[in-house]
């Protein structure tokens, strides 16, 4: 029972007319081979090596421009000295500044912890609105006027609201967490709303009728829905899924407005101690190495379902 045998005349899956049969198709097209459009795609070697050539006349030309430029020296040892690059990576709070490369692990700490509390509360909150039942009817209302709300609120109000807001209720324990937790709680209550929705497409992108499957086989509703409808929903949701986690990456920073040290901040407080903003382009580039694989990684997730859907629809 799959999500292609309920879908009935998928528009994604239909054939391509002259494209069946072993060679069909161009190279680097959308032909048979169900390759989509990839950086160096089709041409063999040849179109390998124009590619680089190009690539280096182009990134040859960018460097020029920017060497012969007439604040070139300024910028360069502003923003990209190596000694100061060096200095705010390594850190040294004795003369004041803390380690942009050990700080970037709060960074990580913050992102693993968020996404985990994302993804089960998002299910939930997404599962609730798909429910039918009168009873949760109040929860359909309060989770929609959730979803409202924090997808209309800029994330950095959330993380004051919750950051500054929080601790001043004086509250037992939870108005006494560091500015971490506060930054993870923030990033949670924002992001579960994006992230149900995404829940929520992916749920109703499986047709009914394999519920309706489900169900004349025996199965309770909830083991349906387990064993079921949310396998096919997962597979359709994690390209955006991991779209919306390299941007919660990149986010994790704003949790330095309310004083954590995180990459960010350690890059901040380096800069004005020493006047420079080289420790600005180390947090770039460590931030950089964290989100491109990931993102490569969703580009392949990508690229191998739809070949799998366009092998699906030659066969």
């Amino acid at each position: 029972m799959t999500s292609q045998d309920s879908f009935g005349a998928d528009p994604l899956n239909a054939p391509v007319a002259g494209s069946v049969g072993a060679g069909a198709g161009l190279a680097g097209s959308f032909g048979a081979s169900g390759r989509g459009p990839r950086l160096l795609s089709g041409g063999g070697r040849r179109a390998v090596a124009v590619s680089t050539a190009s690539t280096l006349v182009v990134l040859a030309a960018l460097v020029a421009i920017f060497w012969v430029a007439p604040g070139s020296a300024a910028v360069r040892h502003t923003f990209f000295s190596p000694a100061d690059m060096w200095q705010s990576f390594i850190g040294n709070p004795k003369k004041g500044y803390y380690s942009v490369g050990a700080a970037i692990w709060l960074n990580i700490r913050m992102f693993l912890v968020a996404e985990v509390l994302i993804l089960a509360l998002a299910l939930v909150i997404a599962l609730v609105r798909q429910s039918t039942s009168p009873v949760m009817f109040p929860f359909r209302v309060l989770a929609m006027v959730y979803v409202d709300f924090f997808r209309g609120v800029p994330l950095l109000l959330v993380v004051f609201a919750i950051g500054l807001g929080v601790p001043a209720l004086r509250l037992t324990f939870v108005s006494s967490q560091s500015a971490a937790v506060y930054g993870v709680s923030a990033l949670v209550l924002s992001y579960s709303a994006y992230v149900s929705e995404v829940y929520r497409a992916g749920l109703n992108s499986v047709h009914r009728s394999q519920l309706a499957a489900a169900r004349s086989l025996g199965l309770s509703h909830g083991t349906a829905l387990r064993y079921v409808i949310l396998p096919q929903a997962l597979r359709n949701i994690v390209p955006p899924l991991l779209n919306d986690f390299i941007s919660l990456q990149k986010d994790t920073a704003l949790v330095a407005v309310l004083g954590a040290i995180e990459a960010n901040e350690a890059a901040q407080i380096y800069s004005s101690t020493v006047f420079n903003f080289s420790s600005f382009t180390v947090a770039a580039i460590l931030f950089l190495i964290l989100t491109i694989p990931l993102a490569r990684f969703t580009d392949r997730l990508i690229d191998r379902d739809r070949r799998r859907r366009l092998a699906g629809a030659v066969t």
